[in-house]
């Protein structure tokens, strides 16, 4: 059942090879087998693609909730539903990871000495059922999916330079005059040709010269503190180099809506203990930190 329900959702026998660490081979006599045994085909296969049978739909919807119930009867014999003990793996964006989530986990290993905490930083969404992850914290809006989130809060977007370019270059008074600046882009905050702005209320992408590229927060911050031009960030991730002085919001009257931020998990019918008492935790304490963020 576990082989029939990753190469249903890997879309193919290679990619239910790669994640079981199984031979293809082996991947594909069970199958077979598997079909064999129930007399009825489950799988039409093409070198491209595979597609469920009507039976095999049927048959993927008992295979789910069996497996379920395997993994339920597991963790409850392992103890994870009678006291919080076990791994816990949580991923978060690298700068809010570090300066916020970081600090709940160590308080919350204080808490509860049974428990074995793992924290992923990475600024690309992670799946979490496929990379057995067990908690995320997440920034923007949600797609519809089947996770389970609880809102944090919001963080705002926000265009900042260091004191010094500012006094060489000038202080724009309106988004249009980013046209005679250099911008330094980071990709994980959209378009690296266009920002977007609101303007008597609604929403307006302003084209802006990108001097500089980069693919992480910290190394757009790094720059911008170097004199290297504008950039535009979240507000928790300039908190710290405001505070030194390091560098200046600007343009706060044209920011465009503030983003959400979630913590999410898989929404299992029966939550770990473990899980349930990290996000009891976390949450309250991640919420207070979101609140002082100006």
């Amino acid at each position: 059942m576990s082989v029939f329900l990753q190469a249903v959702e890997g879309g193919s026998l290679s990619a239910a090879s790669r994640k079981l660490d199984m031979p293809l081979a082996t991947v594909s006599r069970k199958l077979s087998d598997l079909e064999g045994h129930l007399k009825a085909r489950l799988l039409n296969r093409s070198t491209r693609r595979l597609t469920l049978t009507d039976a095999g739909r049927d048959y993927l919807v008992a295979c789910k909730r069996i497996l379920e119930d395997v993994d339920d009867a597991e963790r409850s014999a392992a103890g994870e539903f009678s006291e919080p003990r076990g791994d816990l793996v949580v991923t978060a964006p690298i700068v809010f990871g570090r300066l916020h989530v970081l600090p709940v986990i160590t308080e919350f290993l204080t808490v509860y000495p049974q428990v074995d905490v793992r924290l992923v930083l990475g600024d690309r969404i992670v799946h979490l059922q496929e990379e057995h992850v067990d908690v995320a914290v997440r920034v923007g809006a949600l797609p519809d999916s089947r996770l389970v989130a609880t809102r944090l809060g919001t963080t705002a977007r926000v265009v900042c330079a260091s004191p010094d370019y500012l006094a060489a270059r000038g202080l724009p008074a309106a988004p249009s005059d980013l046209a005679g600046h250099h911008c330094i882009t980071f990709d994980a905050m959209g378009s690296t040709d266009s920002w977007s702005f609101l303007v008597d209320g609604a929403e307006v992408r302003v084209p802006v010269h990108s001097r500089l590229g980069v693919n992480t927060a910290e190394a757009a911050i790094d720059a911008a503190i170097a004199r290297a031009g504008v950039t535009r960030v979240l507000s928790y991730q300039i908190r710290e180099a405001l505070g030194r002085g390091q560098l200046q919001t600007i343009l706060r009257d044209f920011e465009s809506a503030p983003l959400p931020v979630s913590l999410v998990h898989a929404g299992q019918r029966r939550l770990a203990l473990k899980l349930r008492m990290f996000l009891d935790f976390a949450t309250p304490r991640l919420r207070e930190r979101l609140a002082e963020i100006p």
